[in-house]
């Protein structure tokens, strides 16, 4: 694949059973978001087949040959539809160490299915980070109004508690404040840290964890030089007329800043992995096997991952 002006971006189609193919296919009937970028489409013919009927001229369709038309049916993920999500995004994996593909969109995988053949994959943060030997990653959620990142993903919640020690903490305070000037161009963001307990731990009345850890770590990110505040009670923080005051907001666990940011802007919002050597981005929902095949999802948050992987790869 020869390299030409336009960024060139690689989108894995996620688990087939799911509805990656079919929002990736909706997203890129748009004519003005083909002419942003090329684009490389990694999954199978089958699934070509189904949803590109008509191929575009700036897009380039590897079919990775994982699936025969009996393997699977929409909305029943299997053995064959978890390892055919694997072999997509080790090409993925591929292409991005040649330099043949500029950034990178990934459809939902279903982590159950895959975990059946591959017990230690987490999800797609850790297994590109655990590809390019990067150690400290992070889930950023962009809207156009508010961005959140997690300082603790996939854990239960009865270990955030133990997890979320000063120096994983900082670690997200850390990671925001680099993609914030990095990909957003600010040159002095400022950057909103959760506190765990309600009320952010009244002062240890409800809880030590914002004294323990989430305190040293705002002090250490303000002593290197951040713009840092809080901790502060979530159940406040996250109105619109309070967190448009900041440009990131860290959140201690998964479901404390996902619930609000999805709440608000679920069908425009992306998935940014920061910490990369890369540009990924992903729709903000799963595989959505309720929906697989019946023309029913939405693919406005795959149209906004598209579009932002697009203009971040423009900025490297």
């Amino acid at each position: 694949m020869s390299r030409l002006s336009r960024k060139c971006i690689g989108i894995t189609l996620g688990d087939p059973a799911g509805v990656g193919a079919e929002v990736t296919a909706d997203a890129l009937a748009r004519p003005a978001l083909r002419r942003s970028a090329r684009f490389v489409l990694i999954s199978d013919e089958i699934l070509f087949r189904k949803y590109f009927p008509v191929r575009h001229s700036d897009c380039i369709f590897l079919d990775q040959r994982c699936l025969r038309p009996n393997d699977f049916r929409q909305g029943h993920p299997n053995l064959a539809t978890a390892r055919a999500s694997l072999c997509y995004l080790e090409k993925a994996v591929e292409l991005l160490r040649l330099r043949q593909i500029d950034g990178l969109v990934t459809a939902p995988v279903s982590k159950e299915a895959i975990c059946r053949i591959e017990p230690a994959f987490v999800g797609h943060t850790e297994f590109f980070a655990r590809a390019f030997g990067v150690k400290d990653v992070g889930m950023m959620f962009v809207s156009e109004s508010l961005r959140v990142i997690l300082a603790t993903r996939h854990i239960p919640l009865n270990e955030v508690s133990a997890a979320a020690r000063p120096a994983v903490v900082y670690q997200a305070i850390r990671l925001a404040h680099e993609a914030l000037k990095k990909y957003f161009h600010l040159t002095r963001p400022g950057i909103a840290v959760c506190g765990l307990n309600p009320h952010a731990g009244e002062g240890g009345m409800m809880g030590k964890e914002e004294i323990r850890n989430i305190i040293p770590a705002i002090q250490k990110a303000r002593h290197k030089g951040m713009r840092v505040q809080g901790p502060f009670a979530s159940d406040t923080l996250f109105s619109p007329q309070t967190a448009r005051r900041y440009d990131a907001v860290v959140a201690m666990y998964h479901d404390q800043g996902l619930i609000p940011i999805k709440t608000l802007y679920f069908r425009k919002l992306v998935n940014l992995t920061v910490g990369l050597p890369f540009v990924r981005t992903s729709p903000a929902h799963g595989t959505a096997f309720d929906l697989a095949g019946k023309n029913k999802a939405d693919a406005s948050s795959m149209v906004e991952a598209i579009q932002l992987a697009v203009r971040l790869a423009d900025g490297y």
